[in-house]
């Protein structure tokens, strides 16, 4: 990974669409701007995003109204107990005419796709997602079908719902690119949604302000965002020193490395920004691992929280 840090700039066209797709989006869901912000910085790092978070605050909306702007499809999937694994990947059904299978795809082919309350689901069907987050295919009866490009799952949970939930395990979680919380909107945001929620449906009027083809585009521009050698050991020094922590039971994965890597590629590019600097390590540094870090016992005991032992290695960790 080698990188000029005096290269110029990215295309202006790339921050103006960027500002287009949050600005879309913001019609329909009212939340703070860096919840969009870090939503978009998911999608053009091809990565999959958790929406952990009380109800009716937008996540789904969220999610529906990203792929609306960009003029992508949006496939929702209601997790349940009694979901199988073929309702979500699809399933080879046999014709009597043709006597031959034949392959009707399920919810999980979309731009993105939407698993709500993802935690209500048994882990048989969880795992079902696991190929196609990792992958962005589905194996059926030994046949492969490639997924939608881009593909993006947005998971939903309630982190307050217990009764009738499977946790996810660790394997499922770490591959979620990042995870974020929308919070409660402000009294003046909540009284406007008030107003105008009351005459329509904000989603039912927004319109695509980007095609397909230019958000195939803007992720191509990410993937040539450059990050120096220097940056790169920066990032596997803060990931070795999340697994040497003390308190941590179980640190970042090299998995969640690479992904933190990306994730710093498009935080650098909304920034109109060819190359990484330290500041878009730091910046995407929380969403990235506040999933992933696991707690020993004795720290959980103790109170000690996740953000602020991220919050001490970024502090402690210098770019060597």
């Amino acid at each position: 990974m080698s990188a000029n840090p005096t290269m110029p700039s990215l295309d202006s066209t790339f921050r103006t669409n960027c500002e287009r797709i949050s600005g879309a989006v913001q019609t329909v869901i009212t939340c703070k701007p860096e919840v969009i912000t870090n939503a978009l910085i998911v999608l053009l790092a091809q990565g999959h995003l958790l929406l952990e978070d009380v109800p009716g605050v937008g996540k789904t909306m969220l999610a529906k109204s990203l792929a609306k702007s960009v003029n992508g499809t949006v496939h929702r999937i209601q997790f349940t107990p009694d979901l199988l694994p073929s309702d979500v990947t699809g399933v080879s059904v046999y014709s009597p005419q043709t006597h031959e299978f034949t392959f009707h795809p399920g919810p999980v082919f979309a731009n993105i796709v939407i698993a709500d309350e993802i935690n209500r689901a048994n882990a048989k069907t969880q795992s079902a997602l696991l190929e196609c987050m990792e992958e962005a295919q589905v194996t059926v009866d030994s046949i492969t079908h490639t997924l939608e490009h881009p593909f993006m799952v947005v998971a939903t949970q309630n982190p307050l719902d217990s009764e009738g939930t499977f946790a996810l395990p660790e394997a499922q979680r770490d591959r979620f690119m990042a995870r974020i919380s929308l919070g409660y909107p402000e009294r003046e945001a909540e009284i406007s949604m008030i107003a105008g929620h009351h005459q329509h449906e904000p989603i039912e009027s927004l319109e695509s302000v980007l095609q397909l083809v230019d958000l195939q585009q803007m992720i191509e521009q990410v993937n040539s965002v450059t990050v120096t050698e220097r940056l790169g050991t920066y990032v596997v020094d803060l990931g070795r020193a999340t697994r040497n922590h003390p308190q941590i039971e179980l640190g970042a994965s090299p998995r969640a490395l690479l992904q933190w890597v990306r994730a710093a590629k498009a935080h650098a590019a909304i920034n109109a920004r060819d190359h990484v600097l330290p500041e878009d390590i730091r910046s995407v540094a929380h969403m990235v691992l506040n999933h992933r870090l696991i707690l020993t016992r004795r720290a959980v005991a103790e109170g000690a929280e996740v953000s602020n032992i991220i919050q001490d290695l970024l502090s402690n960790t210098p770019v060597s």
